[in-house]
């Protein structure tokens, strides 16, 4: 890879995902082709196949993908932060690993609100699926969940569990970690002083593998994390003057 940066990084966490990486990796660069990218994949101490699919795709692409490997399961909140060191872009695109995320919606987000120009306090475009792939009771879930979260902070985000988010990397850097943090990053990015826009994106069926969360633990764990970020937000956010160009560049 050169020494100039490229525009932009894609971050892939993954926990056992074998049989998706490869595909997934192959859409990747079809969608991207023509642009200067790189792909980071984290492996969150995955035990099936997962790590030796990822080898299998960096060999193929040695210039393009940086993969790390957690020695500890550490989750996806931790897995974001550990690829974000060595994103390299000004623009950062999460996937998820499991390949429902369409990457052919991140070069249409790119070309549209970024190549196209956009706002200079845009932080982070999310996406909003049009059509879920889930069970109808993980579809409730989902918008019990999202109601009672933009009530208690909104950030008028209507579909946070939407894995697929382009984040500008300044504004990524500047937030707080926290596990489980990846929640709740339209309200993180607001509070930051950035703009929050969202996307109509589409959502596949997964194809291998089985979904990581399941109901109780994700309700104990989301109210926890909810009454926290509640005090984060009333805590106020950064300040923001005037003179800058765009509400988070230093002087």
């Amino acid at each position: 890879m050169s020494e100039t940066p490229p525009s932009l990084s894609v971050l892939i966490p993954f926990y056992n995902e074998a049989g998706n990486i490869l595909p997934l990796i192959d859409e990747v660069h079809a969608a991207l082709a023509g642009l200067d990218y790189q792909i980071v994949c984290v492996n969150d101490a995955s035990s099936d196949a997962t790590g030796e699919e990822l080898r299998k795709a960096r060999e193929g692409s040695p210039d393009r993908i940086t993969l790390l490997t957690h020695i500890e399961r550490r989750g996806k909140s931790a897995a974001l932060f550990t690829g974000l060191r060595s994103c390299r872009g000004e623009w950062v695109q999460l996937l998820d690993g499991d390949g429902q995320n369409d990457p052919a919606d991140t070069r249409r987000v790119y070309d549209t609100h970024i190549l196209a120009g956009h706002a200079p306090g845009l932080g982070i475009i999310c996406g909003r699926r049009t059509s879920r792939n889930d069970s109808g009771f993980k579809w409730l879930q989902s918008r019990i969940a999202n109601g009672v979260r933009r009530f208690c902070l909104r950030d008028t985000a209507t579909d946070t569990g939407c894995g697929f988010k382009l984040i500008r990397r300044r504004a990524f850097e500047d937030l707080p970690y926290f596990a489980a943090m990846h929640r709740f990053l339209p309200a993180l990015i607001k509070r930051a002083g950035w703009d929050v826009l969202e996307t109509p994106v589409t959502d596949r069926e997964r194809v291998h593998g089985v979904s990581k969360y399941g109901f109780l633990g994700r309700l104990g764990a989301g109210v926890i994390d909810l009454a926290g970020m509640i005090w984060l937000v009333r805590r106020g956010g950064y300040g923001v003057a005037e003179e800058w160009r765009d509400p988070r560049q230093r002087p």
